[in-house]
C-alpha cells in the first residue's frame, strides 16, 4: 500500500484539520467531536442542511459546505458512518430557530445514527427533518443496507435543497424539494479497480485485470454482475440503459446528466463517457439542459465512474443554476 499518509488511525483527522486550513474563509472545523460548519453558521432564518456519512468520498460532504450548500457535514471514520454525538452538535450549530434537514445516504449505519441525532435534537427543541437518499438502481439491498443505496444523487439533492434553503424557503418546504430530487435521480457505477482502505492495507476486492463489476456501490460492495473489460461506449450504455428505463425517461424530457468519477480516473475518460451517454439521450428525444463531470463523490482510489440523471422541471433548474460557493461547487457568487 502507497499512500500520502502518516498513521492510518489518523488519516480522517489529518485530513479534515488540512481541509479546515486550506478554506479559512469558507468553513469552521470543530474537534471532540468532528464536524464542519459553514463559516457564518448558523445563518439567520434560514433552515439548516446537515449531511455526512464515512470518509473516503471526498469531496463528498464537506467540501459541499459553503453558501448555496450545507451549513454543516459531519465525516465519520472512512466509510463508516459518524456517531450520533458527532451528528447532535453539528445539527445544533446549523440551527438558526427555522430547523434543520438532515440528508442521508442510505445506508444502515448512516440511517441509525441520523435518526438517534435527531431525536435527541428534538428533545433540546429543534425541528428536524430527513431526506433519505436511494438514487442507486444497481441492487435494492447489499451489504450496507436495505433498499436501494444512496450514491451520486446525493450532490444534486444538497445543491438544490441547499438552494431552497438559501432562498428562504421553510423546513417542510425544503425537504419536500430534496424529496422531489431524489424521486427524479437514478444512478448506478462500474468499477474498474478496487480501492484500500488505510487501515486495511489491502484492496477491498479482486479484480482480475481483464474484469470489471457492474453496480458497484461506493464502498466497494457487489454491483449486478463481474464482466470482461469493454470499450467506454460499451460500459456507457450498460450503465445508461438501467437508469433510464428506471426513471422512465422519453422524447421531450429535458434532464440534468452527472457522470462522476470514483476517485482514479483521468477527466479526459469521464468526459468520454459523458460524450456517449449525451448521444443516448439524444437518441431518445431527452435533452441535457445541464450538465456535471468530475470527481465529487468518490471511493478513495477507485478507478471506475458513475452516472446520474436527473429528470428536471422549471423550478428545479432555477434552483440548481442558484449561486453556489462552497470549496467543491462554485458558481454564480
Amino acid at each position: 500500500m502507497k499512500k500520502l499518509i502518516n498513521n492510518p488511525r489518523a488519516v480522517v483527522e489529518e485530513s479534515v484539520q488540512g481541509f479546515g486550513l486550506a478554506y479559512p474563509n469558507l468553513v469552521t472545523v470543530s474537534t471532540d467531536p468532528t464536524f464542519i460548519t459553514r463559516k457564518d453558521a448558523p445563518v439567520s432564518g434560514k433552515v439548516g442542511l446537515v449531511s455526512g456519512g464515512g470518509s473516503g468520498h471526498e469531496p463528498l460532504h464537506a467540501g459541499f459546505v459553503g453558501v448555496g450548500m450545507l451549513d454543516a457535514a459531519v465525516p465519520g471514520a472512512v466509510f463508516t458512518s459518524p456517531t450520533p454525538d458527532q451528528i447532535l452538535p453539528a445539527t445544533l450549530a446549523a440551527n438558526s430557530g427555522a430547523g434543520v434537514v438532515h440528508i442521508v445516504k442510505n445506508y444502515t449505519g448512516d440511517v441509525l445514527n441520523f435518526e438517534t441525532a435527531a431525536e435527541l435534537a428534538e428533545a433540546e427543541g429543534v425541528s428536524v427533518r430527513t431526506v433519505l437518499v436511494n438514487d442507486d438502481v444497481a441492487v435494492e439491498d447489499s451489504l450496507y443496507t436495505a433498499g436501494r443505496r444512496g450514491v451520486g444523487g446525493t450532490v444534486l439533492v444538497e445543491k438544490i435543497a441547499g438552494a431552497a434553503a438559501e432562498r428562504g424557503d421553510d423546513l417542510d418546504a425544503v425537504a419536500a424539494v430534496g424529496e422531489r430530487v431524489n424521486a427524479n435521480v437514478r444512478t448506478m457505477g462500474v468499477a474498474l479497480s478496487a480501492c484500500t482502505v488505510p487501515h486495511a492495507g489491502t484492496p477491498s476486492f479482486d479484480l482480475a485485470e481483464d474484469e470489471i463489476e457492474i453496480g458497484i456501490g461506493i464502498h466497494g460492495e457487489p454491483g449486478r454482475h463481474r464482466i470482461p473489460m469493454e470499450n467506454a461506449d460499451g460500459i456507457t450504455d450498460r450503465l445508461l440503459e438501467p437508469v433510464l428505463a428506471d426513471l422512465g425517461i422519453t422524447s421531450g424530457d429535458r434532464v440534468l446528466l452527472f457522470v462522476n468519477g470514483m476517485g482514479g480516473t483521468p477527466l479526459s475518460e469521464l468526459y468520454i463517457v459523458f460524450r456517449r451517454a449525451s448521444q443516448v439521450l439524444a437518441d431518445r428525444g431527452a435533452t441535457v439542459d445541464r450538465s456535471l463531470v468530475g470527481n465529487y463523490i468518490t471511493a478513495l482510489e477507485m478507478q471506475g465512474c458513475s452516472i446520474s440523471v436527473l429528470r428536471l422541471d422549471d423550478e428545479l433548474t432555477e434552483l440548481w443554476d442558484a449561486p453556489v460557493h462552497t470549496a467543491a461547487l462554485r458558481w454564480g457568487v
